[in-house]
C-alpha cells in the first residue's frame, strides 16, 4: 500500500531558521519595530502575513506589511547561493523513497526560495511533490499544506507521517490528521514539539535515519 512521508523543510532538512531570525528581525528594525530575535525564533514557520501579525499583534499598521515581506525576502534572499542542508537530509530522503514511501514537501517557500531550498538538499530523485505556499489559501499551522501534501501523493492521512522542526508544523500535521515526527535542529525544545502533537522526536535528519527501523517511518 502506499506510504507518505511529508516533509517541511526551513529547519527540518535545511539549516535556515536562524537565517530567517535575522533577516526577519532586521527587516522589522529597518521599520522602526525593535522585537527580540528569541520572539522572531518562536513565530518562524509561519506564513508571512501571520508571523508578522503574531510579533505586532492585530492594531499594527497592515499597510506596511507587504514592505515588511519584501524585506525579508531580499534579505533573506542573499543567502540563496549558500544554504546548509541539515546533516544526511538528502540521504533520508533517498532512503524513504527507496523503502516505497511517496516523498512530499509541504513547506511555505516558494518561487526561487524552493528552487534554493531544493537545491542544498539535492535530493531532487527522491522527490515526488512539493506543495509549496504557492499552492495553499492558508498556511500552517492549518492543515491545509499537509492536506494538499497527502492529495499529491494520493494518500490517505493514515498512511502519512509529517516530518518538521515547529510548534506550527506539528499543529498542522495533527489537524490532518497524521502522525507527526519531531527535530530538533529548527531550535525548539522537545517539550513544546510533543505538546504541539509529535509522536517521536529526533536530534535532526541524520538522528532520525539512524534510528529509521524503529521510528514512526519504519
Amino acid at each position: 500500500m502506499e506510504r507518505a512521508a511529508v516533509f517541511d523543510v526551513d529547519g527540518t532538512l535545511v539549516d535556515t531558521n536562524h537565517l530567517h531570525v535575522t533577516a526577519w528581525w532586521e527587516a522589522l528594525r529597518q521599520a522602526g519595530h525593535l522585537v527580540p530575535m528569541h520572539a522572531v525564533h518562536r513565530a518562524v514557520g509561519l506564513p508571512s502575513t501571520d508571523l508578522v501579525a503574531h510579533l505586532l499583534g492585530d492594531d499594527r499598521d497592515t499597510g506596511r506589511d507587504a514592505e515588511l515581506s519584501a524585506a525579508h525576502k531580499a534579505l533573506y534572499g542573499q543567502y540563496f547561493d549558500r544554504l546548509p542542508a541539515l546533516p544526511d537530509a538528502g540521504r533520508l530522503l533517498k532512503r524513504l523513497h527507496r523503502d516505497g514511501w511517496t516523498v512530499v514537501l509541504a513547506t511555505s517557500a516558494g518561487g526561487a526560495e524552493l528552487e534554493a531550498l531544493r537545491r542544498a538538499i539535492d535530493a531532487d530523485e527522491a522527490i515526488d511533490a512539493t506543495a509549496s505556499a504557492d499552492d495553499v489559501d492558508q498556511g500552517k499551522p492549518a492543515a491545509e499544506p499537509v492536506e494538499h501534501a497527502l492529495e499529491l501523493a494520493g494518500v490517505p492521512a493514515e498512511r502519512a507521517v509529517f516530518v518538521g522542526d515547529t510548534v506550527w508544523d506539528m499543529r498542522a500535521g495533527s489537524r490532518a490528521g497524521v502522525r507527526c515526527v519531531g527535530v530538533l535542529c529548527g531550535g525548539i525544545p522537545r517539550r513544546d514539539l510533543e505538546e504541539a502533537g509529535a509522536d517521536a522526536v529526533y536530534d535532526d535528519p541524520a538522528a532520525l535515519l539512524a534510528a529509521l527501523p524503529r521510528s514512526p517511518l519504519a
